[in-house]
């Protein structure tokens, strides 16, 4: 007997462990994600018509919808569980528009849920929903804002730079960012600056080190000590005096723990605890989400429902003791601009359960657990408390100060343990007297901003308001994929063609590479969502003005030439080779092209030896997708290779 009710999710997975939780009243079936969008080989938008899309069903969709409306017909009833966001409404609204259900007339309900368990699911049936047009309509116009700058600006920079470009309305801005910060770090001008330490001994033989603050009334700053000549001139004068304790403070600090993980933090704290990648963090999380061991996985909020507060209180008090459980409940309210207040962050399902009580597939799932669970239980858990210590220590006319935490409590810190800033000074008073051992003097330069890791640039994506949750991963995959930007040392870095377009476009389409100018894009998309914007409005305003300064660039810029001449000619017919620029980087051409097509890699070489064969030398090399990596210039007598750029490593030793 068929079971009485369909419900459709997105992936089997998902499926499986609902279907488990609702019981056999229930058939749980998989759309695999969308089941329409826009054509992939034209524009799909009438633009003349209020922006009306053209969706199609992809040919890998169809054997889907005919088998969703095969189990459809002995069907009491339809429930729509598809993810709760916009990108889940869209494709619940997508799955009913594809089954064309006008002649079926079978009851269609929408349920959501933040975490896969049998109370929220029995909670979600009991109180159903219809779609929210206005979720649907904010998905559908950030689908056509991304097609419309796409599908137009990517045909210009074909024209006018080179074929294989593409532009995208968030892609572009990050790679700005990426090459932006590049320029600061090149034109960074290094300041030398000298500290001087010392190193001193109590009574009782306690060493400590104390840095040089102040001297002859001058308190010096960072860059206080400029030049060696100072530096030594300065240990000249303060070697033969009295060193004395001169004041000490002492003071309790009190460390809150962090909001539980919204999707940006869990990507950055992944990838700086883990090292794992922003794709990989979100496919591990989805798992886990879909085996119902922790809420769902896109999200901007740090708000927690108080079931879930509740029962991570009951396992602090059971598990720690009643001092480290604060006498009231922690809540946290959401910083990020736009973020929903109703859906929660990212949590266990049951907090007390760890990763070793789980049966997860992999280890790296099991450790992204373990740190989606830390950082719920510490956040719920009292503040660690520290002894701060100060001491300034006179000798003679200088002024050395020394610093020390203790841990007095360490709370939070008990299940979050990497916050520890343990330093400890020995017992000092006033007038204690102290005897100098040795003095440290060391060179110093100022440092240029530090290059966007992933963590990193996650971070300055949601801080200017750029992208939503369920976009950061896909946007750090879309510039490594297309070969503006690559990573180095777990740094990103602009390639030459990121360079190149970024300019271009700059100079040309600044409101598409503009921080501000996006980031008011994401707040009319969310008041779409909040039904406050028609999003046929929204589309008009940025298409219309858009549109025309697009034909006026079309006619007045020029095609740039990235060519660059050589002394090399074509071993195939003789004509002269010339440097020209591919999508990931220079290459060697015929000038003969079309009717000689020949072309050569340039080779970087490094002057490092293989350190397999010892014979060729190690050579920069590029993957058909545009990844720099090293190899022996004796391939494939020698198969030597490394994604290590070997020339940092000989710097470094």
């Amino acid at each position: 007997m068929p079971a009485k009710h369909l419900v459709i999710v997105e992936s089997p997975a998902k499926g499986k462990t609902i279907e488990r939780y609702l019981g056999k009243d229930f058939h749980v079936l998989a759309s695999y994600g969308h089941v329409r969008d826009l054509p992939e080989h034209n524009l799909g938008v009438d633009v003349e018509h209020k922006f009306k899309p053209t969706y199609v069903i992809p040919q890998k969709a169809k054997k889907t919808i005919s088998a969703l409306k095969t189990a459809l017909k002995g069907a009491d009833s339809l429930y729509l569980a598809t993810d709760y966001d916009r990108e889940g409404e869209a494709i619940a609204w997508h799955i009913l528009e594809a089954l064309n259900l006008e002649k079926m007339k079978i009851p269609v309900a929408r349920i959501t849920f933040h975490e896969i368990t049998k109370s929220a699911l029995q909670a979600a049936i009991k109180k159903p929903r219809s779609l929210d047009l206005n979720l649907v309509n904010a998905q559908q116009a950030r689908r056509i804002l991304d097609r419309l700058v796409g599908y137009t600006l990517s045909p210009f920079l074909w024209k006018k730079v080179m074929k294989g470009l593409s532009a995208g309305r968030v892609q572009s801005v990050a790679v700005r960012l990426v090459v932006d910060r590049e320029r600061e770090i090149k034109a960074f001008v290094p300041q030398e600056h000298w500290s001087l330490e010392a190193l001193l001994a109590t009574r009782k033989k306690e060493e400590f080190r104390a840095s040089l603050a102040e001297f002859k009334g001058k308190k010096l700053d960072k860059l206080g000590i400029k030049t060696e000549k100072e530096a030594r001139a300065l240990e000249s004068a303060l070697a033969g005096v009295t060193y004395q304790v001169k004041l000490v403070e002492e003071k309790e600090i009190t460390k809150r723990p962090s909001p539980p993980f919204t999707t940006s933090t869990l990507q950055q704290q992944a990838s700086h605890r883990l090292h794992f990648s922003a794709k990989q963090t979100m496919k591990l999380a989805q798992d886990l989400y879909e085996a119902g061991h922790i809420t769902y996985m896109r999200t901007d909020s740090t708000n927690l429902a108080g079931e879930a507060i509740s029962a991570t209180r009951g396992y602090i008090e059971k598990t720690f003791g009643a001092n480290y459980l604060p006498s009231v409940p922690q809540y946290y309210r959401t910083k990020s601009k736009g973020a929903q207040e109703a859906h929660e962050a990212i949590r266990p399902t049951d907090a007390t359960k760890q990763s070793s009580d789980l049966n997860l597939p992999s280890d790296k799932h099991a450790k992204l657990y373990e740190l989606i669970w830390q950082r719920m239980i510490a956040c719920q858990m009292a503040p660690a408390r520290l002894k701060a210590t100060t001491a300034l220590i006179q000798a003679g006319e200088g002024i050395f100060k020394a610093h020390g935490n203790v841990v007095a409590f360490d709370g939070y810190l008990r299940v979050w343990p990497s916050d520890r800033t343990d330093s400890i000074l020995p017992k000092l008073a006033s007038n204690d007297s102290l005897t100098l051992q040795e003095f440290f003097t060391e060179q110093h330069f100022t440092e240029p901003p530090a290059r966007y890791s992933e963590a990193t640039l996650v971070k300055a994506l949601e801080e200017h308001g750029i992208g939503r949750p369920s976009t950061y991963a896909p946007i750090i995959s879309t510039i490594q994929d297309r070969g503006y930007v690559q990573l180095f040392e777990r740094r990103f870095q602009p390639t030459e063609t990121g360079e190149i377009v970024t300019n271009l476009l700059v100079e040309h389409f600044p409101e598409i590479v503009d921080l501000t100018f996006t980031a008011s894009m994401e707040k009319k998309l969310d008041q779409v969502a909040e039904g406050e914007q028609d999003w046929t409005k929204l589309l008009g305003d940025f298409y219309t003005p858009f549109d025309h300064k697009l034909e006026v660039k079309q006619k007045e810029v020029e095609k740039l030439d990235l060519t660059e001449k050589t002394d090399k000619t074509c071993p195939k017919c003789g004509k002269p080779l010339i440097i020209r620029r591919g999508r990931f980087g220079r290459f060697l051409a015929c000038t003969g092209f079309p009717e000689c097509r020949h072309t050569e890699a340039i080779v970087e070489k490094t002057g490092i030896q293989c350190p397999e064969c010892g014979q060729g030398e190690l050579i920069e090399k590029k993957t058909r997708r545009g990844k720099t990596f090293w190899g022996c210039e004796r391939y494939p007598e020698c198969k030597h290779a490394t994604w290590n750029d070997p020339r940092s490593h000989e710097s470094s030793s």
